[in-house]
């Protein structure tokens, strides 16, 4: 029985799918076949049962599953130790970056490790949110920012704090909306949110609370880029409450009242990575950066 049996037992019994344990393991699914197979084979008992929509653990399998997690960690740990004996820590760190450097506070939190552990080197790569997450989970970025919740249980998350949106019209829709009804709104034009992005999601909220499926003129991604095309008078979208306030106040468009929503900003990690030295080191700097209690 070899370790990396084991970790594809685990990661199957996870996923509850082949192909997708096969994707995070960077194997192809025969090989995950043919290790699952030989596990098996070596017990002398099935793990899984086969299904339509995947696998299920038999309970053999249920019976073995915690073992095998605590067998992965304890191997993680002695890794992990003999990195730690290696003195400076090094390495390179790929870090997926989303919303707004101040938003993030990155500039504290970079300037913080390159100070303090001058021979890290690190990788930051920007995207959107939900793109971020899926990347950490498959284990292509070592860790990253994601905006709502985390369905993965092969991620880890550290809550940093919430977001709040206010929707937002152009400054020459204020009459238009200043008592327009939900129904009224939904007839107004809206800037449409990329299915990657979270605020998506928290769009998607807001407008089936409202009850209202409107039109999207144009489709986009980046917050900065949502802001200029409500100024440029497009159309509806929510924005961050602080910006839409200090824009509102310049006059560039008007707070849309009686419509918000409220999203928590995560730091996001491989599960697996837990206890790692490097990413200890990431934690506990963004904690100071952050003031986060343990």
């Amino acid at each position: 029985m070899e370790i990396y049996q084991l970790r594809t037992f685990v990661t199957v019994a996870q996923q509850g799918h082949l192909t997708q344990a096969a994707e995070l393991l960077h194997l192809s699914q025969p090989a995950v076949t043919a290790q699952i197979k030989a596990l098996e084979e070596e017990i002398g008992m099935p793990l899984f049962e086969r299904t339509t929509g995947g696998v299920t653990l038999t309970l053999a399998g249920q019976e073995l599953l915690p073992r095998a997690q605590s067998i992965l960690g304890a191997a993680r740990e002695i890794l992990n130790h003999a990195r730690g004996l290696k003195g400076q820590v090094a390495g390179k760190v790929r870090i997926g970056v989303a919303l707004t450097p101040e938003t993030l506070r990155i500039g504290p939190w970079i300037a913080g490790l390159i100070e303090r552990y001058p021979l890290l080197d690190l990788s930051l790569q920007h995207g959107v949110t939900g793109d971020i997450l899926n990347l950490v989970r498959k284990k292509e970025l070592d860790c990253g920012f994601f905006l709502g919740k985390n369905p993965y249980v092969n991620v880890h998350t550290v809550r940093l704090g919430s977001l709040r949106w206010q929707l937002v019209a152009p400054a020459g829709w204020q009459e238009r909306v200043a008592q327009a009804s939900a129904k009224e709104l939904g007839k107004l034009p809206w800037v449409g949110i990329s299915q990657f992005s979270s605020l998506s999601r928290i769009t998607a909220e807001l407008w089936r609370e409202m009850n209202i499926s409107p039109r999207k003129v144009v489709e986009c991604d980046h917050l900065a880029a949502i802001q200029a095309l409500v100024v440029a008078g497009v159309g509806l979208a929510l924005v961050r409450e602080d910006e839409a306030q200090v824009r509102a106040q310049r006059g560039e468009l008007v707070i849309v009242p009686g419509y918000q929503r409220e999203s928590d900003l995560h730091f996001v990690y491989p599960a697996e990575r837990e206890g790692d030295p490097v990413l200890d080191i990431l934690l506990e700097e963004l904690g100071r950066v952050w003031d986060l209690t343990t």
